[in-house]
Protein backbone atom coordinates (compact mmCIF):
# COMPACT_ATOMS: atom_id res chain seq x y z
CA UNK A 1 0.00 0.00 0.00
CA UNK A 2 1.03 3.63 -0.91
CA UNK A 3 1.73 6.14 1.32
CA UNK A 4 -0.65 8.19 0.04
CA UNK A 5 -3.31 5.42 0.94
CA UNK A 6 -2.20 5.18 4.31
CA UNK A 7 -2.72 8.81 4.82
CA UNK A 8 -6.53 8.49 4.22
CA UNK A 9 -9.01 7.21 6.94
CA UNK A 10 -8.80 3.17 6.65
CA UNK A 11 -12.22 0.77 7.25
CA UNK A 12 -11.47 -2.06 8.03
CA UNK A 13 -13.94 -4.93 8.40
CA UNK A 14 -13.16 -7.09 11.82
CA UNK A 15 -16.14 -9.26 11.13
CA UNK A 16 -19.01 -9.92 8.51
CA UNK A 17 -21.97 -11.63 9.15
CA UNK A 18 -24.55 -12.59 6.44
CA UNK A 19 -28.34 -12.17 7.33
CA UNK A 20 -31.22 -13.47 5.67
CA UNK A 21 -33.77 -11.08 6.36
CA UNK A 22 -33.48 -6.73 5.77
CA UNK A 23 -31.78 -5.08 8.35
CA UNK A 24 -33.01 -1.46 9.30
CA UNK A 25 -30.70 -1.14 12.58
CA UNK A 26 -28.17 -2.24 14.27
CA UNK A 27 -27.19 -1.10 18.33
CA UNK A 28 -24.46 -2.02 20.31
CA UNK A 29 -25.70 -3.27 24.24
CA UNK A 30 -24.21 -0.46 26.45
CA UNK A 31 -20.61 -1.19 27.92
CA UNK A 32 -20.66 -4.64 26.04
CA UNK A 33 -19.16 -7.01 23.22
CA UNK A 34 -23.06 -7.59 22.24
CA UNK A 35 -25.18 -6.03 19.38
CA UNK A 36 -28.65 -5.61 18.04
CA UNK A 37 -30.03 -5.65 14.97
CA UNK A 38 -33.09 -5.00 14.80
CA UNK A 39 -35.24 -5.36 10.96
CA UNK A 40 -38.45 -7.55 8.83
CA UNK A 41 -38.02 -11.43 8.19
CA UNK A 42 -39.56 -11.53 4.33
CA UNK A 43 -42.97 -12.93 5.90
CA UNK A 44 -43.37 -8.78 7.40
CA UNK A 45 -42.58 -9.92 10.77
CA UNK A 46 -40.42 -7.94 12.87
CA UNK A 47 -36.91 -9.70 13.85
CA UNK A 48 -34.55 -8.66 17.35
CA UNK A 49 -31.32 -10.80 16.99
CA UNK A 50 -28.40 -10.44 19.99
CA UNK A 51 -25.33 -11.28 19.10
CA UNK A 52 -22.15 -11.46 21.19
CA UNK A 53 -18.28 -10.97 20.12
CA UNK A 54 -16.56 -14.12 20.78
CA UNK A 55 -13.03 -15.41 19.58
CA UNK A 56 -12.90 -12.67 16.34
CA UNK A 57 -16.66 -14.05 15.42
CA UNK A 58 -20.02 -13.04 15.80
CA UNK A 59 -21.94 -15.88 18.01
CA UNK A 60 -26.06 -15.21 18.01
CA UNK A 61 -27.33 -15.58 21.86
CA UNK A 62 -31.14 -15.09 20.77
CA UNK A 63 -33.47 -14.30 18.04
CA UNK A 64 -36.61 -12.78 18.87
CA UNK A 65 -39.51 -12.31 16.11
CA UNK A 66 -42.45 -9.95 16.84
CA UNK A 67 -45.70 -9.05 14.97
CA UNK A 68 -44.54 -5.72 13.23
CA UNK A 69 -41.19 -5.44 11.40
CA UNK A 70 -38.75 -3.27 13.89
CA UNK A 71 -37.33 0.16 12.19
CA UNK A 72 -35.55 1.33 14.29
CA UNK A 73 -33.46 1.00 17.97
CA UNK A 74 -31.89 3.09 20.61
CA UNK A 75 -30.44 2.80 24.36
CA UNK A 76 -30.61 6.32 24.88
CA UNK A 77 -33.13 6.63 27.62
CA UNK A 78 -32.38 3.82 29.62
CA UNK A 79 -30.05 3.16 32.58
CA UNK A 80 -26.50 1.31 32.61
CA UNK A 81 -28.06 -1.10 35.30
CA UNK A 82 -31.32 -1.59 32.58
CA UNK A 83 -29.96 -1.17 29.50
CA UNK A 84 -33.61 -1.42 28.14
CA UNK A 85 -34.14 -1.00 24.51
CA UNK A 86 -36.95 1.40 22.88
CA UNK A 87 -38.08 0.57 19.35
CA UNK A 88 -40.00 1.54 17.00
CA UNK A 89 -42.02 -0.40 14.14
CA UNK A 90 -44.03 -0.36 10.95
CA UNK A 91 -47.14 0.15 12.72
CA UNK A 92 -46.66 2.96 14.33
CA UNK A 93 -45.61 1.66 17.69
CA UNK A 94 -42.96 2.34 20.70
CA UNK A 95 -41.84 -0.23 22.69
CA UNK A 96 -39.24 -1.01 25.49
CA UNK A 97 -37.92 -3.79 25.74
CA UNK A 98 -36.12 -5.69 28.61
CA UNK A 99 -33.42 -7.89 26.87
CA UNK A 100 -33.61 -10.35 30.25
CA UNK A 101 -37.52 -11.40 29.19
CA UNK A 102 -38.07 -10.03 25.67
CA UNK A 103 -41.39 -11.61 25.43
CA UNK A 104 -43.82 -8.64 27.01
CA UNK A 105 -42.61 -4.98 26.66
CA UNK A 106 -42.31 -3.44 29.69
CA UNK A 107 -43.61 0.20 27.67
CA UNK A 108 -45.66 0.14 24.72
CA UNK A 109 -47.90 2.76 23.32
CA UNK A 110 -49.33 3.56 19.87
CA UNK A 111 -47.56 6.52 18.80
CA UNK A 112 -48.21 7.32 15.22
CA UNK A 113 -50.21 6.69 12.49
CA UNK A 114 -47.78 5.64 10.39
CA UNK A 115 -44.25 4.08 10.34
CA UNK A 116 -41.75 5.22 13.35
CA UNK A 117 -38.76 6.09 10.91
CA UNK A 118 -36.34 7.29 13.60
CA UNK A 119 -35.90 7.33 16.73
CA UNK A 120 -33.13 9.02 19.92
CA UNK A 121 -32.90 8.70 23.61
CA UNK A 122 -31.20 11.31 25.76
CA UNK A 123 -31.58 11.11 29.48
CA UNK A 124 -30.15 7.87 30.17
CA UNK A 125 -26.59 5.87 30.02
CA UNK A 126 -25.20 9.20 32.17
CA UNK A 127 -25.39 11.47 28.83
CA UNK A 128 -27.72 14.41 29.24
CA UNK A 129 -29.25 16.26 31.87
CA UNK A 130 -32.74 16.06 32.94
CA UNK A 131 -35.94 12.99 32.53
CA UNK A 132 -35.29 10.42 30.47
CA UNK A 133 -37.08 11.09 26.97
CA UNK A 134 -37.40 9.66 23.71
CA UNK A 135 -38.14 11.15 20.96
CA UNK A 136 -39.89 9.11 17.54
CA UNK A 137 -40.24 10.83 13.96
CA UNK A 138 -43.00 9.16 11.79
CA UNK A 139 -44.05 9.36 8.17
CA UNK A 140 -47.64 10.71 9.31
CA UNK A 141 -45.43 14.05 9.66
CA UNK A 142 -45.29 13.99 13.96
CA UNK A 143 -42.41 14.45 15.99
CA UNK A 144 -43.26 13.18 19.49
CA UNK A 145 -41.53 13.47 22.28
CA UNK A 146 -42.35 10.79 25.17
CA UNK A 147 -41.41 10.00 29.16
CA UNK A 148 -41.58 6.31 29.78
CA UNK A 149 -42.95 7.58 33.48
CA UNK A 150 -46.17 8.48 31.61
CA UNK A 151 -48.45 6.17 30.01
CA UNK A 152 -49.99 6.50 26.86
CA UNK A 153 -49.56 10.51 26.09
CA UNK A 154 -45.89 12.35 24.63
CA UNK A 155 -44.83 14.70 26.87
CA UNK A 156 -44.65 16.79 23.22
CA UNK A 157 -46.32 16.68 19.81
CA UNK A 158 -44.80 18.99 17.10
CA UNK A 159 -47.03 18.39 14.23
CA UNK A 160 -48.01 20.19 10.63
CA UNK A 161 -49.78 23.58 11.56
CA UNK A 162 -52.91 23.83 10.12
CA UNK A 163 -52.76 24.21 5.96
CA UNK A 164 -49.26 22.92 6.21
CA UNK A 165 -48.63 20.08 3.76
CA UNK A 166 -47.39 16.94 5.54
CA UNK A 167 -43.96 15.40 5.11
CA UNK A 168 -42.49 12.74 5.67
CA UNK A 169 -40.02 12.72 8.92
CA UNK A 170 -37.04 10.54 7.94
CA UNK A 171 -34.81 11.60 11.02
CA UNK A 172 -34.18 12.99 14.60
CA UNK A 173 -31.97 13.56 16.94
CA UNK A 174 -31.69 15.22 21.13
CA UNK A 175 -29.12 18.34 21.99
CA UNK A 176 -28.74 20.74 23.97
CA UNK A 177 -29.28 18.57 27.39
CA UNK A 178 -26.72 20.43 29.15
CA UNK A 179 -28.93 21.11 32.51
CA UNK A 180 -32.47 20.27 33.99
CA UNK A 181 -34.07 22.83 31.68
CA UNK A 182 -32.24 22.92 28.24
CA UNK A 183 -33.10 20.19 25.67
CA UNK A 184 -33.90 20.88 21.64
CA UNK A 185 -34.91 17.72 19.05
CA UNK A 186 -33.68 18.48 15.66
CA UNK A 187 -35.96 16.54 12.82
CA UNK A 188 -34.99 16.12 9.25
CA UNK A 189 -37.72 15.44 6.34
CA UNK A 190 -38.16 13.98 3.15
CA UNK A 191 -38.35 17.38 1.31
CA UNK A 192 -34.78 18.77 2.42
CA UNK A 193 -36.29 20.70 5.61
CA UNK A 194 -34.90 20.79 8.65
CA UNK A 195 -36.17 21.80 11.85
CA UNK A 196 -35.07 22.75 15.15
CA UNK A 197 -37.68 22.17 18.31
CA UNK A 198 -37.00 24.08 21.61
CA UNK A 199 -38.39 21.82 23.95
CA UNK A 200 -37.69 24.17 27.00
CA UNK A 201 -40.42 27.26 25.45
CA UNK A 202 -42.34 24.33 22.77
CA UNK A 203 -41.78 26.71 19.63
CA UNK A 204 -39.84 26.26 16.14
CA UNK A 205 -36.76 27.90 17.26
CA UNK A 206 -35.42 27.32 13.47
CA UNK A 207 -35.74 25.73 10.56
CA UNK A 208 -34.14 25.52 7.05
CA UNK A 209 -33.78 23.30 3.88
CA UNK A 210 -30.85 21.70 2.14
CA UNK A 211 -32.92 20.86 -1.19
CA UNK A 212 -32.93 17.46 -0.47
CA UNK A 213 -34.30 14.56 1.49
CA UNK A 214 -32.62 14.95 4.91
CA UNK A 215 -31.22 10.85 5.50
CA UNK A 216 -29.74 12.09 9.32
CA UNK A 217 -29.29 14.38 11.79
CA UNK A 218 -27.02 14.36 15.23
CA UNK A 219 -25.10 16.73 17.56
CA UNK A 220 -21.73 16.15 18.31
CA UNK A 221 -22.72 15.65 21.85
CA UNK A 222 -26.08 15.60 23.30
CA UNK A 223 -24.81 16.72 27.01
CA UNK A 224 -22.94 19.97 26.35
CA UNK A 225 -24.37 23.64 25.12
CA UNK A 226 -25.47 23.10 21.63
CA UNK A 227 -21.79 23.11 19.33
CA UNK A 228 -22.21 21.37 16.11
CA UNK A 229 -24.61 19.71 13.79
CA UNK A 230 -24.22 17.83 11.21
CA UNK A 231 -26.93 16.08 8.30
CA UNK A 232 -26.68 13.96 5.35
CA UNK A 233 -28.85 14.12 2.33
CA UNK A 234 -29.76 11.83 -0.54
CA UNK A 235 -27.58 13.47 -3.32
CA UNK A 236 -24.68 12.26 -0.97
CA UNK A 237 -23.59 15.82 0.80
CA UNK A 238 -23.17 16.68 4.10
CA UNK A 239 -23.90 19.89 5.75
CA UNK A 240 -22.25 21.16 9.20
CA UNK A 241 -24.03 23.71 11.19
CA UNK A 242 -22.51 26.03 13.76
CA UNK A 243 -25.02 26.07 16.45
CA UNK A 244 -22.80 28.65 19.22
CA UNK A 245 -24.19 31.26 17.18
CA UNK A 246 -27.67 32.21 15.90
CA UNK A 247 -28.20 34.93 13.59
CA UNK A 248 -31.40 36.65 13.53
CA UNK A 249 -32.25 36.28 10.20
CA UNK A 250 -29.54 33.83 8.52
CA UNK A 251 -29.97 31.22 10.79
CA UNK A 252 -26.50 29.25 11.88
CA UNK A 253 -23.67 29.46 10.02
CA UNK A 254 -22.77 26.26 7.68
CA UNK A 255 -20.47 24.22 5.20
CA UNK A 256 -21.47 21.72 3.27
CA UNK A 257 -19.67 19.22 0.76
CA UNK A 258 -20.56 16.42 -1.70
CA UNK A 259 -18.70 12.67 -0.47
CA UNK A 260 -16.71 11.23 -3.28
CA UNK A 261 -16.26 7.94 -3.73
CA UNK A 262 -12.63 7.28 -2.44
CA UNK A 263 -10.12 5.34 -4.99
CA UNK A 264 -9.70 2.03 -4.31
CA UNK A 265 -13.47 1.54 -3.84
CA UNK A 266 -15.48 -1.00 -5.32
CA UNK A 267 -18.64 0.60 -6.40
CA UNK A 268 -20.05 -2.47 -7.66
CA UNK A 269 -18.99 -4.39 -4.41
CA UNK A 270 -22.16 -6.42 -4.21
CA UNK A 271 -23.02 -10.35 -4.34
CA UNK A 272 -22.15 -11.49 -7.77
CA UNK A 273 -24.69 -14.20 -7.43
CA UNK A 274 -27.64 -10.83 -7.96
CA UNK A 275 -25.77 -9.52 -10.83
CA UNK A 276 -28.39 -10.88 -13.36
CA UNK A 277 -31.14 -10.00 -11.67
CA UNK A 278 -30.16 -6.41 -11.29
CA UNK A 279 -28.83 -5.64 -14.90
CA UNK A 280 -32.59 -7.23 -15.59
CA UNK A 281 -34.18 -4.70 -12.82
CA UNK A 282 -32.12 -1.95 -14.68
CA UNK A 283 -33.11 -2.83 -17.48
CA UNK A 284 -36.66 -3.03 -17.01
CA UNK A 285 -36.23 0.41 -15.19
CA UNK A 286 -35.16 1.86 -18.60
CA UNK A 287 -37.87 0.67 -20.60
CA UNK A 288 -40.12 1.90 -17.78
CA UNK A 289 -38.44 5.44 -17.94
CA UNK A 290 -38.93 5.65 -21.72
CA UNK A 291 -42.50 4.71 -22.04
CA UNK A 292 -43.26 7.28 -19.18
CA UNK A 293 -41.10 9.71 -21.35
CA UNK A 294 -43.59 9.48 -24.11
CA UNK A 295 -46.78 9.39 -22.34
CA UNK A 296 -45.29 12.47 -20.70
CA UNK A 297 -44.23 14.21 -23.65
CA UNK A 298 -48.39 14.61 -24.22
CA UNK A 299 -51.11 16.27 -22.16
CA UNK A 300 -53.35 13.32 -20.92
CA UNK A 301 -56.50 14.57 -23.70
CA UNK A 302 -54.12 14.92 -26.65
CA UNK A 303 -53.49 11.19 -25.99
CA UNK A 304 -56.66 9.92 -25.43
CA UNK A 305 -57.92 11.57 -28.32
CA UNK A 306 -55.54 10.15 -31.06
CA UNK A 307 -56.86 6.83 -29.34
CA UNK A 308 -60.29 4.07 -29.72
CA UNK A 309 -62.14 3.67 -26.79
CA UNK A 310 -60.36 -0.15 -26.45
CA UNK A 311 -57.17 1.53 -26.98
CA UNK A 312 -57.79 4.18 -24.09
CA UNK A 313 -59.01 1.50 -21.62
CA UNK A 314 -55.97 -0.29 -22.40
CA UNK A 315 -53.87 2.34 -21.79
CA UNK A 316 -55.86 3.27 -18.47
CA UNK A 317 -55.22 -0.18 -17.22
CA UNK A 318 -51.68 -0.70 -17.97
CA UNK A 319 -51.21 2.62 -16.16
CA UNK A 320 -52.98 1.15 -13.15
CA UNK A 321 -51.18 -1.75 -13.17
CA UNK A 322 -47.50 -0.21 -13.28
CA UNK A 323 -48.14 1.96 -10.46
CA UNK A 324 -49.78 -0.63 -8.32
CA UNK A 325 -46.97 -3.41 -9.09
CA UNK A 326 -43.87 -0.46 -8.22
CA UNK A 327 -45.91 0.35 -5.01
CA UNK A 328 -45.83 -3.65 -4.76
CA UNK A 329 -42.00 -3.32 -5.24
CA UNK A 330 -42.30 -0.25 -2.60
CA UNK A 331 -43.69 -2.22 0.20
CA UNK A 332 -41.27 -5.45 -0.34
CA UNK A 333 -37.91 -2.53 0.02
CA UNK A 334 -39.61 -1.38 3.56
CA UNK A 335 -40.08 -5.27 4.73
CA UNK A 336 -43.96 -5.27 4.18
CA UNK A 337 -45.09 -8.40 2.91
CA UNK A 338 -47.16 -7.14 -0.13
CA UNK A 339 -49.25 -10.35 -0.53
CA UNK A 340 -51.06 -9.78 3.23
CA UNK A 341 -51.46 -5.68 2.16
CA UNK A 342 -54.68 -4.61 0.23
CA UNK A 343 -52.51 -3.91 -3.07
CA UNK A 344 -52.53 -7.90 -3.52
CA UNK A 345 -56.39 -7.43 -4.27
CA UNK A 346 -56.35 -4.28 -6.14
CA UNK A 347 -54.16 -5.95 -8.70
CA UNK A 348 -56.03 -9.05 -9.16
CA UNK A 349 -59.12 -6.42 -9.65
CA UNK A 350 -56.85 -4.22 -12.42
CA UNK A 351 -56.19 -8.10 -14.00
CA UNK A 352 -59.87 -9.01 -14.16
CA UNK A 353 -60.58 -5.75 -16.39
CA UNK A 354 -57.85 -6.41 -18.37
CA UNK A 355 -59.16 -10.05 -19.58
CA UNK A 356 -62.54 -8.34 -20.40
CA UNK A 357 -60.67 -5.86 -22.15
CA UNK A 358 -58.61 -9.05 -24.07
CA UNK A 359 -61.82 -10.48 -24.86
CA UNK A 360 -63.53 -7.88 -26.20
CA UNK A 361 -60.56 -7.29 -28.32
CA UNK A 362 -60.07 -11.16 -29.61
CA UNK A 363 -63.90 -10.91 -30.71
CA UNK A 364 -63.01 -7.70 -33.14
CA UNK A 365 -60.11 -9.33 -34.34
CA UNK A 366 -62.49 -12.72 -35.51
CA UNK A 367 -63.48 -13.29 -39.08
CA UNK A 368 -67.31 -11.96 -39.46
CA UNK A 369 -69.40 -14.84 -41.09
CA UNK A 370 -71.39 -13.52 -44.19
CA UNK A 371 -74.57 -15.78 -43.61
CA UNK A 372 -76.03 -15.65 -47.26
CA UNK A 373 -72.59 -16.02 -48.54
CA UNK A 374 -72.06 -19.08 -46.72
CA UNK A 375 -75.95 -20.49 -47.49
CA UNK A 376 -75.14 -20.13 -51.25
CA UNK A 377 -71.91 -21.81 -51.07
CA UNK A 378 -73.25 -24.84 -49.03
CA UNK A 379 -76.30 -24.91 -51.96
CA UNK A 380 -74.38 -24.78 -54.88
CA UNK A 381 -72.04 -27.26 -53.22
CA UNK A 382 -74.55 -29.88 -53.00
CA UNK A 383 -76.86 -31.33 -55.47
CA UNK A 384 -80.43 -31.28 -55.83
CA UNK A 385 -82.61 -33.08 -57.56
CA UNK A 386 -85.27 -31.04 -60.03
CA UNK A 387 -88.86 -31.78 -61.13
CA UNK A 388 -87.39 -32.53 -65.03
CA UNK A 389 -84.27 -34.85 -63.66
CA UNK A 390 -87.05 -36.26 -60.84
CA UNK A 391 -89.29 -36.93 -64.10
CA UNK A 392 -86.83 -38.38 -66.50
CA UNK A 393 -85.26 -40.75 -63.58
CA UNK A 394 -88.98 -42.21 -63.16
CA UNK A 395 -89.26 -43.23 -67.16
CA UNK A 396 -87.84 -46.43 -68.37
CA UNK A 397 -85.15 -46.16 -71.34
CA UNK A 398 -86.83 -48.43 -73.87
CA UNK A 399 -84.01 -50.40 -75.86
CA UNK A 400 -84.10 -50.26 -80.11
CA UNK A 401 -85.82 -53.43 -81.81
CA UNK A 402 -83.38 -54.46 -84.05
CA UNK A 403 -84.87 -56.77 -87.23
CA UNK A 404 -83.64 -60.20 -88.22
CA UNK A 405 -82.68 -60.66 -91.54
Amino acid sequence: MSSAGLERPQLVAHVQQALNYTLFDCKWVPRSARLLCLGSAARGTGILQLYELQGGRLALLREIEKAKPIKCGTFGATSLQQRYLATGDFGGNLNIWNLEAPEIPVYSVKGHKEIINSIDGVGGLGIGEGAPEIVTGSRDGTVKVWDPRQKDTPVANMEPVQGESKRDCWTVAFGNAYNQEERVVCAGYDNGDIKLFDLKTMSLRWETNIKNGVCSVEFDRKDVNMNKLVATSLEGKFHVFDMRTQHPTKGFASVSEKMEMSEGVNAEEYPTEIHDYLAAFEKSLGSVDEMLKTMMSLSRSDLLQKLEPLEQAKLDLVSVYTLNSMFWVYLATQGINPKEHPVKQELERIRTYMNRVKEIADKKKASKLDKGAASRFVRNALWEPNAENEHTSKTPVKGKKRKMD
